[in-house]
């Protein structure tokens, strides 16, 4: 329930499962605006408090407005930049075309100060870039308050307000202060980082160890395999994270670790499930028009690509990669990985 006494505002962009969910979390703490480029949608969700596509039996809280409206979004916000808040709850696939749109937007207006952070996790396809790379290339030079705002979290646990812990990465002072005080709630942790390098990389390269521990799962091999499938991908998401600017202790925390054991075991994890069904006998092609789609998939490729150019090791990454778009069987690519050489144990 949104506090009467406060003086925050929220707009959330992408009426998707996360950003709804968000946007029912900030509610608590803020006046809060969820935009959707789907009217029908947002008609729905502003006369009946719920999102009729995702998460469509939780009722949000009733003080949640929806709007398909650019206008209305931007005056939402307008009416106190210094208080306000907006959250990008759009995968990578759409992370270009929304900078796109809503920079010109806010600059046009002169709302270009008001913090912005994205929630999406993963590596651009075909060009291989972090959402920080993605958004400097579309203008983010001139926004600037920017972060990312990521961690161990499925959106129906937190729309549910069941306690969960976030990590916001941004080098703005104002980002972290504006998030915390928007997010901060008895059921919602928020913790920040300056480390945004790391945080993006430990939540994209999550998503592909995910696929092959659900792999691992479907090959019914057990739970020490799986451990030891989350313990090396954890160490060669830091040899990547590590090349590419960020920092090792990142990696220990809740971006890092506390993501991977998440969608490596939850149940929730669309990546993990993909590689389920993988390891059960189904093909990619298959699992990909029975509707089911992971960001794990998307990225797994630019992901070795990026690796690759900086000459880093990803056996795991690499094998997965195989499975997926090599036709290489699960089977071969466990007894590939199972016999490389012997080596010491670490990042390297």
């Amino acid at each position: 329930m949104q506090q009467a006494d406060s003086p925050w505002r929220t707009l959330v962009i992408g009426a998707g499962s996360w950003g709804t969910a968000l946007a029912a979390a900030a509610c608590h703490n803020s006046d809060t605006l969820l935009w959707s480029r789907d009217a029908d949608q947002a008609a729905h969700i502003q006369s009946q408090h719920k999102n009729p596509r995702y998460l469509s039996d939780i009722e949000l809280p009733s003080t949640l407005q929806a709007s398909a409206d650019m206008e209305v979004a931007l005056a939402h916000i307008a009416a106190d930049p210094e208080h306000s808040l907006i959250i990008l709850g759009v995968p990578v696939l759409a992370m270009r075309s929304t900078c796109q749109q809503w920079f010109t937007a806010l600059q046009a207006r002169g709302l270009q100060e008001v913090p912005i952070v994205w929630t999406c996790k993963g590596f651009e396809e075909h060009t291989g870039l972090l959402p920080h790379e993605l958004v400097a290339q579309v203008g983010g030079q001139d926004i600037p308050h920017l972060g990312a705002l990521s961690g161990p979290s499925f959106a129906r646990e937190v729309v549910q307000q069941l306690p969960v812990a976030l990590t916001v990465a941004s080098s703005s002072a104002r980002v972290a202060q504006t998030v915390t005080q928007i997010l901060h709630t008895p059921f919602c942790r928020i913790y920040t980082s300056l480390d945004l390098i790391g945080v993006e990389v430990g939540g994209a390269l999550k998503n592909v160890i995910a696929i092959a521990c659900g792999i691992s799962d479907g090959l019914q091999l057990g739970n020490n395999a799986r451990a030891a499938l989350i313990t090396r991908g954890l160490a060669e998401t830091a040899r990547l994270g590590i090349a590419l600017g960020g920092k090792a202790e990142t990696f220990a925390g809740l971006t890092g670790l506390g993501d991977l054991v998440l969608t490596a075991t939850g149940d929730l994890s669309r990546n993990r499930q993909v590689g389920l069904a993988l390891g059960q006998g189904q093909s990619l092609e298959n699992i990909l028009a029975s509707g089911m789609t992971a960001e794990g998939v998307r990225c797994a490729r630019d992901s070795l690509a990026r690796a690759n150019a900086l000459q880093i090791e990803m056996p795991i990454t690499q094998a997965v990669c195989a499975v997926l778009f090599e036709q290489m069987s699960p089977l071969q690519a466990v007894s590939q990985l199972l016999s490389r050489e012997a080596k010491i144990e670490g990042l390297k």
